[in-house]
Protein backbone atom coordinates (compact mmCIF):
# COMPACT_ATOMS: atom_id res chain seq x y z
CA UNK A 1 0.00 0.00 0.00
CA UNK A 2 1.55 3.53 -1.26
CA UNK A 3 2.40 6.02 1.82
CA UNK A 4 -0.62 8.63 1.39
CA UNK A 5 1.88 11.21 3.41
CA UNK A 6 3.52 11.41 0.07
CA UNK A 7 0.10 12.56 -1.77
CA UNK A 8 -0.90 15.39 0.68
CA UNK A 9 0.87 18.79 -0.34
CA UNK A 10 3.71 19.63 1.97
CA UNK A 11 1.68 22.67 3.14
CA UNK A 12 -0.59 20.74 4.74
CA UNK A 13 1.14 18.17 6.26
CA UNK A 14 3.22 20.38 7.65
CA UNK A 15 0.27 22.43 8.93
CA UNK A 16 -0.53 21.92 13.06
CA UNK A 17 -3.68 20.35 13.70
CA UNK A 18 -6.29 23.01 13.66
CA UNK A 19 -8.22 23.87 16.98
CA UNK A 20 -11.59 25.44 16.31
CA UNK A 21 -12.82 27.51 19.12
CA UNK A 22 -16.53 26.87 18.37
CA UNK A 23 -18.57 23.48 17.86
CA UNK A 24 -21.47 22.53 15.38
CA UNK A 25 -24.10 20.01 16.46
CA UNK A 26 -27.04 18.67 14.78
CA UNK A 27 -30.04 17.11 17.11
CA UNK A 28 -32.14 14.91 15.32
CA UNK A 29 -35.52 13.53 16.35
CA UNK A 30 -34.86 9.49 16.95
CA UNK A 31 -38.48 8.72 15.39
CA UNK A 32 -36.92 10.00 11.75
CA UNK A 33 -36.92 7.71 8.66
CA UNK A 34 -33.25 7.46 7.32
CA UNK A 35 -34.07 9.70 4.49
CA UNK A 36 -35.42 12.02 7.10
CA UNK A 37 -32.78 12.54 8.90
CA UNK A 38 -30.51 13.07 6.42
CA UNK A 39 -32.73 15.70 4.90
CA UNK A 40 -32.96 17.62 8.23
CA UNK A 41 -28.83 17.55 8.80
CA UNK A 42 -28.47 18.78 5.14
CA UNK A 43 -30.85 21.65 5.71
CA UNK A 44 -29.99 22.96 9.25
CA UNK A 45 -26.04 22.55 8.10
CA UNK A 46 -26.33 24.68 5.68
CA UNK A 47 -28.19 27.06 7.42
CA UNK A 48 -25.17 27.26 10.12
CA UNK A 49 -22.80 28.04 7.08
CA UNK A 50 -24.78 29.91 5.26
CA UNK A 51 -24.48 32.53 8.30
CA UNK A 52 -20.70 32.50 9.12
CA UNK A 53 -19.03 32.38 5.65
CA UNK A 54 -15.70 31.81 7.40
CA UNK A 55 -17.02 28.56 8.51
CA UNK A 56 -16.13 27.49 5.04
CA UNK A 57 -12.95 26.37 4.18
CA UNK A 58 -10.86 26.18 1.26
CA UNK A 59 -11.72 24.63 -1.80
CA UNK A 60 -10.71 21.10 -2.77
CA UNK A 61 -8.83 19.51 -5.78
CA UNK A 62 -7.88 15.69 -6.42
CA UNK A 63 -4.28 14.91 -7.81
CA UNK A 64 -5.75 15.15 -11.23
CA UNK A 65 -6.59 19.09 -10.59
CA UNK A 66 -10.70 17.98 -10.70
CA UNK A 67 -11.71 21.20 -9.25
CA UNK A 68 -14.52 20.24 -6.15
CA UNK A 69 -16.54 22.72 -3.51
CA UNK A 70 -15.27 23.96 -0.15
CA UNK A 71 -16.85 22.66 2.58
CA UNK A 72 -17.67 23.03 6.20
CA UNK A 73 -13.72 23.54 7.96
CA UNK A 74 -14.41 21.85 11.33
CA UNK A 75 -16.41 18.39 12.40
CA UNK A 76 -19.83 18.77 12.93
CA UNK A 77 -21.43 15.84 15.25
CA UNK A 78 -24.85 14.80 14.84
CA UNK A 79 -26.74 13.30 17.93
CA UNK A 80 -30.01 12.31 18.59
CA UNK A 81 -33.07 12.91 21.04
CA UNK A 82 -36.56 12.10 22.15
CA UNK A 83 -38.94 14.86 21.75
CA UNK A 84 -38.83 16.55 25.42
CA UNK A 85 -34.86 16.36 24.85
CA UNK A 86 -35.11 18.26 21.61
CA UNK A 87 -36.81 20.37 23.06
CA UNK A 88 -34.67 21.46 26.25
CA UNK A 89 -31.85 21.70 23.49
CA UNK A 90 -34.12 24.26 21.60
CA UNK A 91 -34.51 26.07 24.94
CA UNK A 92 -30.46 25.83 26.24
CA UNK A 93 -29.03 27.03 23.11
CA UNK A 94 -30.99 29.74 22.83
CA UNK A 95 -30.97 30.73 26.43
CA UNK A 96 -26.93 30.70 25.73
CA UNK A 97 -27.18 32.62 22.39
CA UNK A 98 -25.81 30.08 19.75
CA UNK A 99 -26.85 30.99 15.75
CA UNK A 100 -29.29 27.95 15.70
CA UNK A 101 -31.47 26.20 12.82
CA UNK A 102 -34.49 24.36 13.09
CA UNK A 103 -36.20 21.62 11.31
CA UNK A 104 -40.25 21.02 12.36
CA UNK A 105 -42.22 18.26 11.09
CA UNK A 106 -44.32 20.52 9.31
CA UNK A 107 -41.35 21.03 6.46
CA UNK A 108 -41.67 18.00 5.62
CA UNK A 109 -44.90 18.50 3.85
CA UNK A 110 -43.91 22.05 2.06
CA UNK A 111 -42.12 22.91 -1.12
CA UNK A 112 -40.18 25.30 -1.09
CA UNK A 113 -38.33 28.33 1.45
CA UNK A 114 -41.30 30.41 1.13
CA UNK A 115 -43.53 27.90 3.10
CA UNK A 116 -41.19 26.36 4.64
CA UNK A 117 -40.29 29.58 6.61
CA UNK A 118 -44.13 30.20 6.97
CA UNK A 119 -44.66 26.96 8.16
CA UNK A 120 -42.10 28.07 11.26
CA UNK A 121 -43.76 31.54 11.64
CA UNK A 122 -47.36 30.40 12.16
CA UNK A 123 -46.17 27.96 15.42
CA UNK A 124 -45.08 29.72 18.58
CA UNK A 125 -41.61 28.96 19.63
CA UNK A 126 -42.86 26.69 22.38
CA UNK A 127 -45.28 24.48 20.69
CA UNK A 128 -42.80 23.89 17.44
CA UNK A 129 -42.99 20.03 16.90
CA UNK A 130 -39.02 20.19 16.36
CA UNK A 131 -37.64 17.19 14.71
CA UNK A 132 -34.23 18.68 13.79
CA UNK A 133 -31.95 21.27 15.12
CA UNK A 134 -27.80 22.37 14.14
CA UNK A 135 -26.58 24.97 16.67
CA UNK A 136 -22.91 26.58 17.10
CA UNK A 137 -20.86 28.09 20.04
CA UNK A 138 -18.51 27.75 21.67
CA UNK A 139 -16.80 24.33 22.65
CA UNK A 140 -18.00 23.82 25.95
CA UNK A 141 -21.11 25.64 25.82
CA UNK A 142 -21.94 22.97 22.99
CA UNK A 143 -20.63 20.41 25.11
CA UNK A 144 -23.27 21.43 28.20
CA UNK A 145 -26.05 21.56 26.14
CA UNK A 146 -25.59 18.42 24.49
CA UNK A 147 -24.34 16.46 27.41
CA UNK A 148 -26.16 12.99 27.44
CA UNK A 149 -27.30 12.43 24.28
CA UNK A 150 -26.36 9.69 22.42
CA UNK A 151 -24.81 9.69 18.48
CA UNK A 152 -27.01 9.53 16.15
CA UNK A 153 -26.79 5.66 14.91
Amino acid sequence: MPDLTDLVPDDVADAAPVRFPTKIAVVLATDLAPWQSLNVTAFTVSAVAAADPTLIGEPYADADGTSYLPMVGQPILLFEADGARLRQVHAAGLARGFAMAVYTRELFSTGNDRDNRAAVAAVRRDDLDLVGLALRGPRNAVDKVTKGLALHR
